[in-house]
């Protein structure tokens, strides 16, 4: 086999932005220029605090919310224009999980229902009993006992609800899933077994996951490269090794910090990164590096932070950065 070969990415995106207008000429800026490929079996994080514009990134690129701006590009088609019929199809490779197992059910539906509604709309079978019989080998598949085929949601706990939510996702045999916080909800032994769970199903399937996140520790288990996100642009994107052990954008390393270390003695010496300052708003935003406002380092810059955006540069080999600090290195 040639190691030259460039294979194609099942997902890439171009300068993709999506804004929501929230006045007459005013615009929240959720997704502004993201760049990312994605492999089929591969599996990229997407961190970042809250309204960071982590979840709307995956919608976007469902094309559950249309985008503004930049390109979407899905096995090598440009979907960006796609209308709703164009995408039907479609839907049937791309699903999502979501990040509460209980208000995206159904609770008038039972378990085996939920599960082969998917089937049911996009007449993958010809008759019901056939899209029934999948669900139940789904049931298998996500490890849900078959006992619990006409129980309700209400009657089940966080983590069985999340296995109907994974069993109908891949009821339509997709190559790309978005897990938008698919353990959040869950308590850590139960965020484990989802986890492995989702692991074992990339392996099996050879699925690519963009998983979103607010926990590092998680990311960190799953994922072959992680993207940091601030206020809807990338601030860090490396490979999830790499970016543990040699983060250099300040938000990243701030994130890191943050992480509860549970040996007791090294948790006395670590360093933590405090992160002061107001965030800046993400609504019409003024030229510059938004994490600015909140970045200790930003004297060192000369006031370039404040006057323009620093550039995307790779300073490792799949290791790229947007920061004035380590870009003049």
């Amino acid at each position: 086999m040639d190691n030259n070969i460039v294979r194609t990415p099942l997902l890439e995106t171009v300068d993709l932005q999506k804004y929501f207008k929230i006045g007459k000429n005013s615009y929240l800026h959720a997704v502004d220029g993201i760049n990312l490929k994605l492999h089929a079996g591969e599996t990229i994080g997407v961190v970042g605090e809250s309204g960071c514009g982590k979840s709307t990134l995956g919608r976007t690129i469902l094309k559950l919310i249309e985008p503004t701006g930049g390109k979407i590009l899905y096995d090598g088609q440009d979907i960006t224009k796609y209308k709703n019929s164009q995408m039907h199809p479609l839907r049937k490779e791309m699903q999502i999980i979501f990040q509460d197992p209980y208000s995206s059910i159904d609770p008038r539906k039972s378990v085996i229902e939920v599960i082969a509604e998917y089937m049911l709309i996009h007449k993958v079978y010809k008759t019901r009993a056939e899209a029934f019989n999948r669900a139940v080998q789904l049931m298998d598949m996500v490890g849900l006992a078959r006992r619990y085929t006409n129980s309700y949601p209400h009657e089940l706990d966080g983590g069985r609800r999340q296995r109907i939510g994974v069993a109908r996702a891949l009821s339509l045999n997709p190559r790309f899933i978005v897990c938008d916080e698919p353990v959040s909800a869950l308590d850590v032994s139960i965020q484990a077994q989802i986890l492995n769970l989702l692991m074992d199903l990339q392996e099996q399937l050879d699925l690519a996951y963009m998983f979103v996140t607010h926990d590092l520790s998680v990311v960190k288990h799953i994922s072959d490269n992680i993207m940091v996100m601030y206020l809807g642009r990338c601030v860090e994107l490396a490979p999830s090794d790499e970016l543990f052990a040699n983060p250099q954008h300040p938000y990243t390393k701030a994130l890191l910090a943050a992480i509860p270390e549970p040996d007791l003695i090294r948790s006395r010496t670590k360093k933590l990164e405090v992160i002061r300052g107001e965030v800046t708003s993400p609504i019409d935003p003024k030229p510059g590096c938004r994490f600015a406002a909140r970045c200790e380092h930003c004297d060192k810059c000369g006031g370039r932070c404040t006057e323009s955006n620093p550039e995307f540069v790779e300073v490792s080999p799949g290791h790229f950065v947007s920061c004035f600090l380590v870009n003049d290195k």
